[in-house]
């Protein structure tokens, strides 16, 4: 379900409070417990934007560290360790707990240590495919205690793994699903990006205005749907892959992160790129901006 939230103000942060965040994120996991404590640090700001934050803050981190946990030697000793502690504890979470023990998200530690189980029980290196499926399907792993442990990482992981992948997808095409009802209530004529791509096009925003509007004062061709906040390095990426492109090709658009952004980024609105934290409320259409021409231009 899409999160609501009645103050906007805060889905739309300063550089500073972004920072603030930020900063205390650094001693957290990326486990649901560890969300808790976020969200009653931060309670003026939405759960789902804090949430958003911290993923992108932790797989900025996780990028920095994952190498060294890939090292033979250190899947090695993070397999033996687990071997040792499950035996001992069969029942506990040993782990999700060993996942926290050497700061890696708990869904990233269940596939390396099921990777090394497999080759152990398969005497190779086991296919993607096959390793996958268990990450999904716990209940495939023939052993039924790392089948369980590898269960409480994926659904204690709120970064990483099978089960955010699918959150994360079925919040983003929610996301759309909004974006084109709160068009169809306004009348507002548009091809999405499904229609685009029969039409042809191979890259394209979410959707595109058949007849533009104006937000803001600011003309926009184009509407570009992300369920997630908008921080620096995002939406840098985002511009240079994505944004400029359909700039490019379509004229200027409406970015809308659901989720907030920090307010200044919001800087290219005069180069054709407007950010918004939700659906725009001051929508100008042609048929209106026809209306109040006419209506300048008749005599008193």
């Amino acid at each position: 379900m899409i999160e609501t939230t009645t103050n906007q103000r805060k889905m739309r942060l300063s550089r500073a409070e972004y920072k603030e965040i930020v900063r205390w994120t650094e001693q957290l996991r990326p486990t649901r417990q560890c969300m808790k404590m976020l969200k009653e640090r931060f309670p003026n700001h939405s759960q789902s934007t804090l949430l958003s934050i911290f993923s992108l803050e932790y797989q900025k981190r996780t990028k920095r560290t994952i190498s060294r946990h890939h090292a033979p030697d250190v899947i090695e000793s993070h397999y033996q360790r687990y071997l040792s502690k499950a035996e001992a504890q069969p029942t506990a979470p040993v782990l999700l707990e060993l996942a926290n023990e050497v700061d890696l998200s708990p869904a990233l530690m269940a596939r390396i240590i099921l990777d090394r189980y497999l080759q152990d029980l398969e005497g190779e290196m086991p296919s993607k495919s096959v390793l996958n499926s268990m990450l999904k399907e716990p209940s495939l792993i023939p052993d039924q205690i790392l089948a369980r442990n590898i269960y409480q990482c994926t659904i204690n992981d709120c970064c990483y793994g099978p089960l955010v992948d699918c959150i994360k997808h079925a919040i983003g095409q929610e996301h759309e699903v909004l974006l084109c009802d709160k068009l169809k209530e306004r009348n507002l004529s548009f091809l999405d990006e499904n229609q685009l791509r029969t039409m042809g096009y191979d890259k394209t925003p979410d959707i595109i205005l058949e007849v533009p509007i104006a937000v803001e004062g600011h003309i926009v061709h184009w509407i570009e749907s992300k369920a997630s906040f908008g921080d620096d390095h995002s939406h840098r990426t985002y511009l240079n892959e994505q944004f400029w492109s359909y700039w490019n090709r379509f004229g200027p658009g409406l970015v809308i992160y659901w989720y907030g952004f920090i307010g200044e980024l919001d800087c290219q609105r005069d180069r054709g790129i407007l950010l918004k934290d939700c659906f725009p409320t001051d929508i100008v259409t042609l048929c209106h901006a026809t209306q109040q021409d006419k209506l300048q231009q008749e005599p008193e």
